[in-house]
């Protein structure tokens, strides 16, 4: 019999649609924004400005959709990061995903009603959503409201200061959903994963 666990509830998996189109609009946007001016690059210059504004304050709704409802829900447990083993857990999935899946070693750990990510997925998860997305958001209102940013800092334009540390956090960010998607691929086959945050179920 096949052994199913409701890990994604539906304001979970509204929140995580949303949050992909946002953060893909961004992506694209901002590459586009990056090439200057005068390029069309992607998108125009103006549609990729309006475009990425209204995407920012739609992923920032949403991101406060996830924090309060990992405050409230049962879904914040599985970003708790216990002491024990802090480092040599992460290594070893690490082992797993660049040598151990490729000659037959199982999953150190495996996923359950208690592990929803291995040790590696929870430590990239956290930094990402509880650091990196807020720092983009802030920095990104300061951008969009550039009087609120310092003027300058060690008589750098704060602003330039602020859109180079907002393009650098938006890497990082494009680097992760690369990598994100690389890891949902990994499982019974390529599509399951993403069969269960469209359904809520996992496959365990």
């Amino acid at each position: 019999m096949e052994n199913k666990i409701y890990y994604y509830p539906v304001w979970l998996r509204i929140w995580h649609g949303v949050n992909a189109i946002g953060i893909i609009l961004l992506i694209i946007t901002g590459v586009s924004m990056n090439a200057g001016v005068d390029s069309s690059f992607l998108v125009s210059f103006d549609k990729a400005i309006d475009i990425h504004n209204v995407a920012g304050i739609v992923v920032t709704i949403n991101y406060l959709i996830f924090f309060i409802g990992n405050l409230v829900t049962s879904n914040g447990k599985f970003y708790i990061v216990k002491p024990r083993a802090f480092l040599k857990r992460p290594m070893k999935q690490a082992y797993y995903y660049a040598w151990g899946m490729f000659h037959g070693m199982k999953a150190p750990y495996p996923l359950s009603e208690k592990r929803k990510f291995n040790p590696l997925q929870k430590y990239t998860y956290i930094a990402v959503m509880y650091f990196v997305l807020p720092c983009v958001i802030i920095s990104g209102f300061g951008l969009l409201f550039p009087e609120i940013i310092i003027e300058k800092v060690y008589n750098v334009s704060g602003i330039f200061l602020t859109a180079v540390f907002h393009s650098a956090l938006g890497f990082i960010i494009s680097i992760f959903l690369i990598i994100h998607l690389y890891i949902a691929s990994i499982g019974k086959n390529p599509l399951d994963n993403f069969k269960s945050i469209l359904t809520g179920w996992h496959h365990a």
